[in-house]
This record gives C-alpha cells, structure tokens and sequence, in this order.
C-alpha cells in the first residue's frame, strides 16, 4: 500500500497537492479486496457445481460462520470416495499447506493402495486449527465418505487434531507421525544429538518389536547419553504409545509410520497451485492433480 501511495502522489508533481490519503487509499483497498472474495467464492461454487454435473460422485461441504462467510470447505470426487471404500483403513491427515490467497491451512486425508501409491481422499480448506474446527473436519469427511470411520489416522504433534479425535472418534487408533517426532527430538538435543544417538534412536524406535524390548532400549539410550534428566524426551517417553513401533503392534496403517503421504501430496499440489491462488483456482488445480495421480495408478 505505500508503494501505491508514493506513486499516486507522485503523480502529481508535489507531495502537498496530492489529493490521496492513506485513509481513503486503505478504504479503497478494502473494499477491492472484499468485491474480489465475494467474486471468488462465487466463481469456486461455479467450479463445484461443473465438477458434479462431469462427476456425480463428486460432493463438498462448507461450514459457515455467524456472518455468513467461509468457515472450512471439505470436498471429494467420485474416485476417492470409492478408493475410500476399498483403502480407507489406514490414512493420514496433514495440515501443513497454507499456499493459497487467503493464507488458509490446506489438509488432505491421504492412503496408499493396493500398488502402495499414495491416493488423496478428500481436500479441506481451513480457516482456523481449533478443537471445534478440527471435529467438524473429522465428522464431515466420515460422512462425505459414507459413514465409514478408518481403523487408524496417522497426524502430526498437533494437540487440537487430538482431542477433536478423541472427542468424536474414540474407537479410531490415532497415532504421530513418526519423522515429526525424530525432527523435534533433533531440534531439542541441539548437540546431543549426535550421529550415535540418532542411530540408537532409530535402532530402539524401529527396530524394538515388543513393549519390553522397547523399555529396555530406552532405557540403557538414555542412562548412556546422560539424558535421565531431559525433560523433553521423558515428555516423548510419556507419550511412546503414539508413536513407537512397538507400540504399533496389531494396529493396521498400511505401512505408514509418518505423514509423508499428505506431505508428498503437499509437494506435488504445489506444482500445480502458483503462489497466493485465489480459490476458485485452487480447488481447480487440485482436481488437475487427482487427474495426473489416477493417470498414474492406470499406468501402474
């Protein structure tokens, strides 16, 4: 805006006669970027409503606030409803995408099928991460996929996603990534985490089949490197059942340990969706990569 400002007055030779202010400049700005919103939610219900009449399979639901306005935006087609049905055991769900206009957390609800490639289920545009936004996500995606809860969910440290889970879907195995819980480790030890540490986490966390073995390792790691007293990994050990191997056992996830099915999806969406894309392009964009996806698993 002071880019535009400076040359609206330059315009006019002299800083005093401009008749621009920053308030009625600021105004302006406003009440553009209020038309272009409108514009563009009508132009996505435009997208929403061509993509059903191609696909009858394919279904969205918004959630709207007290004023009406775009809250969360949850959609599917017809493919992924039915890849749902037949791979919808074990999925994953990740948050991290926000390239978008409007700056909005973009999830996906991601699983692998039966030639272990990664298949998107649904997308959902969120306004906000709270617990009450989180548990609408969760009810309105099982409903969207007809009603059908998955066996297990695989999400990143994220203490909102978790009790919304364990609110609505308590009988759903929820569990963390297991790559977030290794990076944060690393981050926290800074120095301790040295190359022989990382080797006898990895040994201890993947390698450790059965709830003894797994205390065992833990505790002769942490008795060797001096770190009984390190509050972050005793807060890690607390919470082994999330994401240690071990702890896994007769827990079905398809072989997914981390949310890297979402997040390589996340990548690939971003080859798709330039910078800042308005809705309506973005929900068209992504339909682009479930083509080039499903193109792939035909191939395979």
């Amino acid at each position: 805006m002071t880019k535009v400002y400076c040359i609206l007055k330059s315009a006019f030779g002299n800083n005093s006669a401009s008749p621009v202010t920053k308030g009625a400049l600021r105004n302006l700005c406003g009440q553009l970027n209020k038309e272009n919103a409108e514009e563009d939610v009508k132009k996505t219900v435009a997208v929403f409503n061509r993509l059903q009449e191609e696909d009858p399979g394919f279904a969205n639901v918004v959630d709207l606030d007290h004023d009406g306005k775009i809250k969360t935006m949850m959609w599917s087609n017809g493919k992924s409803r039915h890849d749902y049905l037949c791979f919808g055991d074990a999925i994953t769900f990740d948050t991290t995408y926000k390239t978008n206009k409007y700056n909005m957390p973009f999830g996906l609800f991601v699983g692998v099928n039966n030639h272990f490639q990664s298949v998107i289920f649904a997308g959902v545009l969120m306004r906000d991460e709270t617990i009450e936004s989180f548990e609408w996500v969760f009810t309105q995606f099982v409903a969207l996929m007809g009603g059908k809860a998955p066996k297990t969910i695989l999400t990143d440290h994220f203490r909102s996603m978790e009790v919304a889970l364990a609110n609505k879907f308590p009988d759903v195995t929820h569990r963390w990534c297991k790559w977030h819980v290794f990076q944060t480790i690393k981050s926290e030890l800074g120095p301790a985490y040295t190359k022989e540490f990382k080797q006898e986490l990895n040994k201890v966390c993947n390698h450790m089949l059965t709830h003894e073995e797994f205390e065992a390792g833990w505790a002769e790691l942490i008795k060797k490197h001096g770190l009984k007293d390190n509050v972050y990994l005793s807060n890690r050990y607390d919470n082994r059942h999330m994401w240690a191997k071990a702890y896994f056992r007769g827990k079905f996830c398809a072989k997914q340990t981390s949310t890297q099915c979402s997040e390589s999806a996340n990548h690939v969406l971003k080859i798709f969706v330039p910078p800042a894309a308005p809705m309506h392009v973005f929900v068209e964009q992504y339909h682009k990569l479930l083509c080039d996806w499903n193109e792939k698993e035909v191939l395979e």
